[in-house]
């Protein structure tokens, strides 16, 4: 992995660029290699909803989300509580995963805490 203080706009073509956020209709099926994921992340204490999707929009790039609903379920809990949004770490470990074992619900599982009130539907019932 590389890092620099350049943004991605300047970096790569705006084709190749998919931007990742919990907010997009698109669902990430499969990670292209050709393709440049950037993780929609956030500094901040609160939720913006909308905040990464209407970014990746003005920029004009592509965007997709996690699989979390194909993939796994709402766990009951005492404070109805149920998020798809995760931190960066949380989304580079479910990449990584992923790209790793080529299994959706093992990539969710190293990524995904029980605390984002979501499941494995094995784990629902247990």
């Amino acid at each position: 992995m590389d890092t620099t203080p350049e943004s991605y706009l300047d970096l790569f073509p705006l084709e190749t660029i998919v931007y990742l956020t919990p907010d997009s209709e698109n669902v990430l099926e499969d990670i292209d290699p050709d393709k440049v994921y950037v993780l929609g992340g956030l500094v901040d204490e609160s939720i913006h909803k909308q905040l990464t999707l209407r970014r990746a929009r003005e920029q004009r790039l592509q965007t997709a989300r996690l699989p979390i609903r194909e993939y796994m379920v709402r766990a009951p809990n005492p404070r109805n509580y149920h998020s798809e949004t995760l931190a960066i770490n949380q989304v580079f470990d479910i990449l990584s995963t992923y790209y790793e074992t080529r299994s959706w619900p093992a990539a969710l599982r190293a990524g995904v805490s029980s605390g984002k009130g979501y499941v494995l539907p094995a784990t629902a019932e247990e």
